[in-house]
């Protein structure tokens, strides 16, 4: 084993701890705090730190971009995260320091959202770089580290970091992640003597996006052109509408939301154009590169039909958190750890434990009686399953609403049902994409997946804020309060039905999907 990865690790370990030690705590500060205390009701206040999170999460899940750009192309990954990582304790110590001042809180949560993205796509394939021919075979055990160190640093800091500002306050709470992530920079500086540094590739004449500009641009104009330009055309008015407060342009979508909805129709309009003339490629790129691009846009429509999932996913965090505060702790049950759980967003800390245990039953259990039974386990079929499983966690969580709603007093340790559900969802949708993805994409095209996977987050952030902004207008309140509802629980059942019309759409692609095998040869 080289000797530098105990180096990685811990990193790994004190970094996950700060990151999710402040993402759990974050919409429940925001809720009580001065920040929002500006707004008129304990409701409005729920809503603006639940839009605050997921604006968070999107720029957490879109900076992975710059960060691996910056990476390949100029500093290497070594100079890369350590840089990013300082940007990363900096955001950490804004939290800590302004935690009643407005524009040094949003500039460290912008700072986390950079440092955190900035690193997220490097350190598993910096760790990767390590490794040659003579010791390939001790890198599983390290990426299997690496799986559980981040859910073992998401478990204890999910269980810790509640009380931490129950009983300590926000500097603290904020504080001590803070420490975390700087003891991961030190340990991680700590071994640049030891480190195997690959220089950055710089410019690769047959990337992605060089291959798609030359199907796009290459022997004048086409159908797929157009097209592309069309995207690019609507995705500037849709960013000067919101920048010149036009006003057909909807008032509750902001600049977060406005700038990935114009993101996502680049990506779809360019992609889709330049799946239509990919022929006009030939001859300026090898027939290799070509075919990747083929096949990430491919899979570039599975992703968008996992994008779903993350909406409901993300929201544990948030709508959850809020549900839960409204629930009953029975600290007087026998069988409650009233020493330990306190706090509603301690909840959140079933999630890692739940994964922890059911990679292993799934892969030890489930799927070898599934496979005695008759039924083929894809990595499609798995996906598809996912997210409906995860609609079904929030019919779940719906139905707890309706209670509360109701008047009763309803135990806060049911919510473990709907936390099983989802966690299932999640080891079924989100460790079997990565295996797909890799499965399908060609070797040049891995890191470009990877790119893109991270962006099906930003997407489900994307999904969470325009129903928030959409519900919260005075008709469509009107409308689901007179038929009984609340909005809150209204969105429970909304995000359900959202994910189930995923599930079917993705079931409908996986048959008509042409499967690769593109895993490295042996030697």
């Amino acid at each position: 084993m080289p000797s530098q990865i105990k180096y990685i690790i811990g990193n790994e370990a004190c970094e996950r701890f700060s990151f999710y030690g402040m993402r759990n705590i974050l919409v429940p500060f925001l809720i009580s705090s001065v920040l929002l205390g500006y707004l008129p009701d304990a409701s409005a206040r729920e809503g603006a730190a639940k839009d605050l999170f997921h604006s968070f999460v999107i720029g957490v899940y879109f900076f992975p971009l710059l960060g691996g750009w910056l990476s390949d192309r100029f500093f290497g990954k070594y100079n890369t995260v350590l840089w990013f990582s300082l940007i990363y304790c900096a955001g950490h110590a804004c939290l800590a320091l302004f935690e009643a001042n407005a524009t040094g809180f949003y500039t460290g949560l912008f700072l986390i959202a950079l440092g955190s993205g900035g690193i997220k796509p490097l350190v598993v394939s910096f760790c990767g770089d390590q490794f040659d021919q003579s010791n390939k075979h001790k890198a599983k055990l390290v990426f299997d580290a690496f799986y559980w160190i981040i859910n073992f640093g998401s478990f204890f800091a999910s269980l810790l970091a509640p009380l931490f500002l129950r009983h300590l306050g926000p500097a603290w709470a904020f504080g001590i992640p803070g420490v975390l992530m700087f003891v991961a920079t030190v340990i991680f500086w700590m071994g640049r003597r030891d480190y195997v540094n690959v220089p950055p590739s710089g410019p690769d004449p047959d990337s992605f996006l060089s291959v798609v500009r030359t199907a796009l641009l290459r022997k004048g104009g086409g159908i797929g052109t157009a097209v592309a330009g069309l995207s690019v055309a609507l995705a500037i008015v849709m960013l000067l509408s919101w920048a010149t407060g036009a006003a057909y342009w909807p008032a509750g979508w902001g600049f977060v939301i406005t700038a990935c909805l114009a993101l996502g129709v680049l990506i779809a309009g360019v992609g889709y154009g330049a799946s239509l003339q990919l022929a006009r490629a030939h001859g300026a790129h090898p027939d290799e590169a070509i075919a990747g691009v083929r096949a990430v846009l491919r899979i570039l429509i599975v992703f968008a039909l996992v994008t779903p999932f993350w909406s409901l996913f993300d929201q544990k965090a948030s709508t959850w958190i809020i549900q839960g505060r409204a629930m009953l702790i029975p600290h007087e049950a026998w069988w409650w750890p009233s020493w330990l759980i306190q706090d509603a967003a301690q909840m959140q800390a079933l999630n890692p434990l739940l994964v922890m245990l059911l990679i292993p039953f799934n892969n030890l259990v489930l799927y070898p009686a599934l496979t005695r039974l008759g039924f083929r386990v894809t990595a499609l079929r798995r996906m598809g399953w996912g997210i409906a499983i995860s609609a079904l966690s929030w019919i779940v969580a719906g139905v707890l609403q309706l209670w509360l709603d109701g008047g009763d007093q309803v135990s806060i340790a049911w919510q473990a049902l709907p936390y099983l559900l989802l966690t299932l969802g999640e080891v079924l949708v989100s460790a079997t994409a990565l295996e797909f993805a890799y499965s399908q994409a060609p070797m040049a095209m891995k890191g470009v997946i990877m790119a893109f996977w991270y962006l099906t987050s930003t997407f489900g952030g994307l999904w969470v804020l325009l129903t928030n902004a959409t519900v919260r207008h005075p008709d469509v309140i009107g409308w689901i309060t007179a038929r009984g509802w609340t909005e809150n629980a209204f969105l429970m059942f909304f995000f359900a039905g959202f994910a189930f019309l995923a599930a079917a759409a993705f079931a409908v692609y996986a048959r008509v999907y042409p499967m690769q095998d593109n895993y490295r040869t042996s030697g």
